[in-house]
């Protein structure tokens, strides 16, 4: 079996032990990695967030003035909070060939592997560049991205192709879900439960909308449309959290849930959210108001990204395969910042070592061979684009 250098190793530690929730800064990581290049001669772009607490790093190994391979990754990881671990999540425990701690299969093992090997990408004098694009908040909602993209909108040549590096098996994924998170806020009249029909209940109002979403969830289950490559292959439709009410003798005011759409990459997420709010304002508000116009519901977009499918014949995608060593592709559920990237006109393809099943799970592991893997893959990248 394959063991990953001791560099990479080393770098995995380092990068795993920068508890970087989302909901905390990456700017310790990020400034790590900042002086890590900076030592090889490599300046480093940082774009902050609107508070400057954190910030996405974009450099260029390689001649600027050609186009390039983006290596893009993920910096923030999901909490640990609640979850049974044998360690200290954020301290790398070595055991049976894998790697344990929070980030290591989602998705700092790729992150080391790129940084382990920027050395050699400037030994070899490459002919077109190596880009690295590290970005916060992915977590969330693929929120930090969109500030890089925006900034990187006026390079004078665009990157050819990006490489996401997100938990594959190393297999090439060539398309993914896309996706819509909403909230919806019930506003009611509240009102004595004795006298329930002269109040408006906003949480049974709330459950009309979770029965409609249910209902949609079921037609594009059994009506699709459909995409075999997926699982499930359809769109999915879920309601994942809800509040309301504060005793059972007041008729409710207000209520609220947050549901998503994971839609197929042939609809438009945008659709769905359109149905619902439609059947709210339509079927339901005007009953509403007949009891009082203080009433109303209201939907707000939480976070989102669209869906990915990069063809088989695009260039990104056959160089993936060349570089991963065979010409299997596959397609995933969940979503990566890879759709963004092909929005601003960079095709893009998802690569990566470990599992998405292990990704969000306490005891998270990476394996080492799939690290070796991935050196192998980055290096098949710097010999090709040096030969270029």
């Amino acid at each position: 079996m394959a063991r990953a250098s001791n560099t990479t190793i080393e770098l995995i530690r380092r990068l795993v032990g920068f508890d970087t929730v989302s909901r905390k800064s990456n700017r310790e990581l990020v400034s790590f990695v900042r002086d890590y290049l900076a030592d090889l001669g490599v300046d480093s772009r940082l774009v902050p967030d609107a508070s400057g607490a954190k910030a996405n790093l974009f450099a260029t190994l390689g001649p600027a003035d050609k186009p390039g391979v983006v290596l893009s990754g993920h910096t923030d990881v999901v909490p640990v909070d609640g979850q049974d671990w044998l360690h200290d999540p954020f301290v790398v425990v070595e055991t049976d060939a894998k790697l344990y701690g929070r980030g290591t299969a989602d998705m700092k093992s790729f992150l080391a592997v790129a940084l382990a090997l920027a050395p050699e990408m400037l030994e070899a004098e490459l002919a077109a560049p190596i880009h690295f694009a590290f970005s916060y908040d992915e977590e969330i909602g693929c929120v930090g991205v969109r500030r890089l993209l925006a900034a990187l909108a006026d390079m004078k040549v665009k990157p050819k192709a990006c490489i996401v590096g997100e938990p594959t098996g190393m297999t090439v994924v060539t398309g993914h879900k896309g996706k819509a998170a909403m909230r919806c806020a019930v506003h009611g009249l509240a009102c004595h439960s004795a006298m329930a029909p002269y109040g408006v209940n906003a949480v049974e109002v709330a459950a009309e909308i979770v029965s409609h979403l249910r209902g949609m969830g079921r037609r594009l289950r059994d009506d699709g449309p459909f995409d075999s490559d997926f699982d499930p292959p359809f769109a999915t439709v879920h309601t994942g959290v809800i509040a309301g009410g504060t005793a059972l003798n007041i008729v409710p005011a207000d209520c609220t849930f947050d549901f998503e759409f994971r839609a197929l990459p042939s609809q438009r997420p945008a659709d769905l959210a359109a149905e619902i709010e439609d059947f709210a304002t339509r079927t339901l508000v005007p009953d509403m108001r007949a009891v009082s116009r203080a009433t109303g519901i209201g939907f707000e977009a939480l976070s989102g990204f669209p869906g990915l499918d990069t063809p088989e014949t695009s260039e990104v995608t056959v160089l993936a395969k060349s570089l991963s060593g065979s010409n299997a592709t596959r397609k995933v559920s969940f979503g990566t910042e890879a759709g963004l990237y092909h929005e601003a006109g960079i095709p893009a393809i998802v690569c990566g070592p470990g599992s998405i099943d292990q990704a969000h799970k306490p005891n998270e592991f990476v394996a080492l061979d799939q690290v070796a893997r991935c050196e192998a893959f980055v290096r098949r990248l710097i010999a090709h684009l040096r030969a270029a």
